[in-house]
């Protein structure tokens, strides 16, 4: 009893959360969403144009109004989606018309683990000028980044 009430003072007594602070626009997300809608407006009136179905989709925010982000697709297609359903998770997909290799290094000489077909999405991370470290449930190697969309040219992170 004591314990519970000891952490009722702490919650009363902590300072008011802080906003988010604001991006510099247009900046990277993905649909955290296993269904989410994109509308033609920032508002839940406006209609549907597109459904999607793929949790990890990585997304341009190229607008912000309240709790609504103004978001492009990778083909190109731009809508409104609500915040709630989009991540700040790092997320690429594989462009391109042939299989790309995953590397077990950042280096094109190095043993090849894997292969991701054009149109697989995968998790990000220890991005450089040229290659990323790209996670596809579980199986992970680097790829060259100029065969990926979700980031931009150069980008590191």
């Amino acid at each position: 009893m004591l314990r519970i009430l000891a952490i009722a003072l702490l919650l009363l007594c902590a300072p008011p959360a802080q906003a988010q602070q604001a991006r510099k626009l247009p900046y990277w997300a993905s649909i955290s969403a296993g269904r989410a809608m994109m509308r033609t407006g920032p508002a839940k009136e406006y209609p549907a144009v597109w459904e999607y179905r793929r949790a990890d989709l990585p997304i341009r925010v190229v607008q912000i109004f309240k709790d609504w982000r103004k978001i492009q697709d990778p083909d190109g297609t731009t809508g409104w989606m609500q915040v709630k359903l989009l991540s700040d998770t790092r997320t690429a997909l594989v462009t391109g018309k042939e299989n790309q290799p995953l590397y077990e290094k950042p280096d094109g000489s190095s043993a090849v683990r894997y292969y991701a077909q054009p149109g697989v999405v995968g998790r990000l991370s220890d991005c450089s000028l040229a290659w990323c470290r790209f996670d596809v449930n579980g199986r992970r190697g680097y790829i060259r980044a100029s065969a990926l969309y979700g980031l931009d040219p150069g980008e590191s992170f």
